[in-house]
């Protein structure tokens, strides 16, 4: 992606980083629980849905439900780095210089606390 590009792009997955796609429920928790650890994130707001970047090849043994690794073979809708709000797509986190990843295992954590809340009973 260039800087200041204006226009969402198409991007492959797996060359510079692989995302990891969820839905937006489940990843607005999983956002809270890792907080200023996480790197960037992307939110669809149509789709609702939250796309976290992560180092390429990191979880391609993931199996969490909900969750969807995109790899090499898959492409990601990347929104230029100015637009920070709805509607549409737009960095829920924005990427900065040495934050961009999110660390794998704690992202994977988060995501396994996050679903295990979801079948925990409400008292």
């Amino acid at each position: 992606m260039q800087p200041g590009s204006v226009e969402v792009r198409i991007v492959a997955a797996g060359g510079w980083w692989d995302a990891v796609r969820v839905p937006l429920e489940l990843g607005a928790d999983a956002l809270r629980h890792l907080g200023d650890e996480t790197g960037a994130v992307i939110a669809d707001g149509f789709g609702e849905r939250l796309y976290w970047l992560i180092p390429p090849g990191s979880a391609a043994d993931w199996e969490l439900p909900r969750v969807r690794v995109l790899g090499r073979g898959w492409h990601v809708a990347i929104p230029p780095l100015h637009r920070v709000t709805r509607p549409g797509l737009y960095w829920q986190v924005s990427p900065s210089r040495g934050h961009e990843w999110t660390n794998t295992p704690r992202l994977h954590s988060a995501l396994r606390t996050a679903l295990l809340r979801r079948k925990s009973p409400t008292l």
